[in-house]
């Protein structure tokens, strides 16, 4: 399983090398949110620090719809998924590599916004070990939840206006426990940020339980 997994995630990195979506429109995207609500709280030092983790994870979320709406919009075209579908690849090796080769891509885009959270809102780390973690268990998070939800919505002729309607109340818990976590990494609140991070592990975890049983039928009826 894990090595056809591997075979897929190379597919969609290699389709995202070529065509540079991520670091061409998606990351400058997120980072123009990060100067808009800059300007929007006109400087105020104290606003952007406290404000700072929230926004970071909004950028991310709205990064990672496009991210995933792309990821699904290439095995649409061409019978690309129905190619995909006949491989032989098991479908919970196909969620699996397609939940990598999103992560990847989340990583990239999160240490560009990082990038422009540090230069807009002057922003330090305390903790850097519980930042890394919360960093990586939210990626994990958007990503096998993305990859479950983008399957379900990839069969759907309105699936541009359907993926962010259901992908975003259910990566809403992420965002409240990522934006905590960050908080107290970057030492704006005294929370336990390492028990928010857990949280983000444990939403992964039953995420891709449900993606390994699910993904089959929804890839089967797109």
């Amino acid at each position: 399983m894990w090595r056809d997994a591997l075979l897929v995630a190379g597919k969609d990195l290699r389709i995202e090398l070529r065509a540079r979506v991520t670091i061409t429109q998606v990351a400058p995207l997120g980072v123009l949110i990060l100067v808009v609500f800059a300007f929007a709280f006109n400087a105020n030092a104290v606003l952007l620090a406290q404000g700072a983790a929230g926004l970071y994870w909004v950028a991310v979320m709205f990064g990672a719809v496009l991210i995933i709406q792309r990821a699904f919009d290439v095995e649409g075209d061409d019978g690309n998924q129905d190619a995909l579908r006949l491989s032989g690849f098991q479908p919970g090796s196909i969620f699996l590599g397609k939940a990598m080769a999103l992560a990847v891509q989340l990583l990239v885009l999160q240490t560009v916004l990082w990038v422009g959270l540090v230069v807009f809102f002057d922003v330090g780390v305390v903790d850097w070990p519980l930042l890394g973690c919360a960093g990586l268990a939210g990626t994990s998070t958007i990503a096998v939840c993305g990859t479950l939800y983008g399957a379900l919505a990839a069969g759907v002729s309105v699936r541009d206006t359907l993926l962010p309607l259901l992908l975003l109340p259910v990566l809403a818990p992420a965002l409240l426990a990522g934006t905590r976590a960050f908080e107290a990494a970057t030492g704006v609140t005294t929370d336990a940020g390492w028990n928010w991070t857990g949280l983000l592990f444990v939403m992964t975890a039953v995420y891709t339980v449900a993606g390994l049983a699910a993904f089959g039928p929804l890839v089967e009826d797109g």
